[in-house]
This record gives C-alpha cells, structure tokens and sequence, in this order.
C-alpha cells in the first residue's frame, strides 16, 4: 500500500518541490487548494502560533498531535520540521514511530544542541558527528521506508561551507534519505553544495536569515529537489491581523474591512461544511427508520 513516504519520492526528480511551511489544519487545506504539491509544516511557525520561542520548547507529543490534525485534512505529502528529534538517539527512533503514526511524509532533524536556534541567527552550537550520524542510524532503524529522514546540518555558519559539506557526506552514508543545507548565504554555496552532495537537496527560502532571496526556479536550476518557505503565511496572517486590531480598534467597527476578510462561505466552502450538515441529516434519516420499523 502507498504510503505519504512514497508519494514524496515520486515528486522528488520531477522539478522542485514547493512546500509552504502551515501550521494548522484549515491553513494546511489552503495551502493544498492553491495547488501545492508538498506541505512543510515549521517548527518556528508552530512554536510561533503557541507565543513560543522557536527554541526546542515544544515537545514530541504536541508536535506529532499538530501534524496528526493536519494530515487528517489533506492528502498531499507534509514533511515535518522535528528539531533536533525531541532528544537522543532512543527518542528520535520514537519520533519516527510517532511521526509516522500522525501520518508525516518526512522528518527533518538537526546537528544543534539543545537549546537549538533559528537557522539564520547567531549562537548556534553542534553536536558531534558521531553523534548525529547514530540519531539518523536509530531513526532509519524505526522506520524503514515509511518515513523520510532528511538530515539538516547548521554548520555552515558555525564551522563553514566545507565543514557543512563534510558533514552532509556522513549523514548520507549513515542512510539520511535527503540533506537538508540550513543557512547557505550565496547561489554559489548552494551549487557547491550540490556538486558536492549526491542525495537529494532541500533548501530553506526563509525571510529575514542569511540566504538571499531566490525563487524556486533558481533552486531548480541549481539541483535542488525540495524549498521551503516555513514562515512566510505565518508572518503574513501575523502583520493582517495586527493592522486589523489597530483599525477594529480605532473605527469601532469592521465594516470597512469586509473585502479583505474571507466571507463565511468561503470559509464553509474550505473546510466542507455543507457535507457534515448533509452527514447529520442522512443519520437523523436513518435513525428515523429504524424506530419505524421496531414499532
């Protein structure tokens, strides 16, 4: 039986992978209705949407919980941000497990000590390799060819280019399905990257980091399999929201702002409303003659 894991391998080869980072069901059905291939759901989006620092705060079981209500409402692959595992090589052999069970396509796991931090920012430490390389090993293990592991390394900024590269040949020898380069800073680092690195490529098309700003065409032409953009709808509802407050608050009321809102049907159009009032009816139907025919 097809599982998410192969439906993700399918896409990979046949151009880029666009995957828009969501964090939560209805954006997810979104997403999916522009016509997006592949969801990414962002560690920093999530951590974010709780009023938390994207730090490794949030936990296993609240991570695999989101993901769960978001696959249960779309049907294309989601590749799932896993931080550094949620612990040791033990616990990432438990989040492939768990991870699989919410129905994830992908895992992505990094090379940073806990606490870990935004790709793009400063203060950022590594594991050792040998210790990266046995998370990836246990969460091979676990999971068979049900889950992706895509292996992130942040070294470029804190040990350089080389040294990421280096890196990113140990994690594919140890089984990592994808590596995943975080925090590049030019094209070029990102085809030497891909000169260097045989397996398939996922890039990070962030805002505000390190990495200039370049379209999925770019990424395409440069060998990479799979972008990301984790954040931009996250920052994007954050800033119409906050102007809507200040106008709500200064106006009085929010008659002004009806075009820019999404209407009640379309909203219900979303998420399929009328077929749970028409799921209701047919039981209210049904119920009806089974107390008919016992009297």
């Amino acid at each position: 039986m097809a599982t998410k894991a192969d439906a993700l391998r399918r896409l990979i080869g046949k151009g880029i992978v666009v995957a828009p980072g969501v964090f939560s069901p209805s954006v997810a059905k979104l997403a999916e209705k522009a016509g997006f291939r592949a969801l990414y759901f962002s560690g920093a989006g999530f951590s974010n949407l709780l009023a938390l620092p994207d730090l490794g705060i949030t936990t296993l079981t609240e991570v695999a919980q989101a993901t769960r209500q978001i696959t249960s409402q779309v049907s294309v692959p989601l590749i799932v941000d896993a931080d550094t595992g949620f612990g040791e090589a033990l616990n990432v052999a438990r989040t492939v497990r768990e991870m699989e069970a919410a129905g994830a396509a992908a895992i992505h796991i990094e090379d940073q000590v806990l606490p870990k931090r935004c790709g793009h920012l400063e203060g950022k430490e590594l594991v050792d390799v040998d210790e990266m390389i046995k998370k990836i090993v246990s969460g091979k293990e676990a999971g068979g060819k049900d889950l992706l592991i895509i292996a992130r390394t942040d070294a470029r900024t804190v040990e350089g280019l080389d040294a990421a590269i280096e890196r990113a040949v140990d994690y594919s020898k140890a089984g990592a399905d994808m590596i995943f380069p975080e925090a590049l800073e030019s094209p070029e680092e990102f085809r030497e990257f891909r000169r260097k690195v045989e397996l398939p490529l996922m890039a990070n098309m962030t805002e505000f980091g390190r990495t200039p700003y370049m379209s999925a065409k770019d990424f395409e032409e440069l060998g990479y399999d799979v972008v990301i953009f984790p954040v931009t709808a996250f920052r994007a509802m954050m800033k119409a929201v906050k102007e809507t407050f200040a106008q709500l608050k200064a106006e009085g009321t929010q008659k002004m702002m009806l075009e820019s809102l999404m209407s009640r049907k379309e909203f219900y159009d979303l998420i399929g409303y009328y077929r749970y009032e028409e799921e209701d009816a047919r039981a209210l139907r049904t119920a009806k003659r089974i107390r008919r025919k016992g009297r």
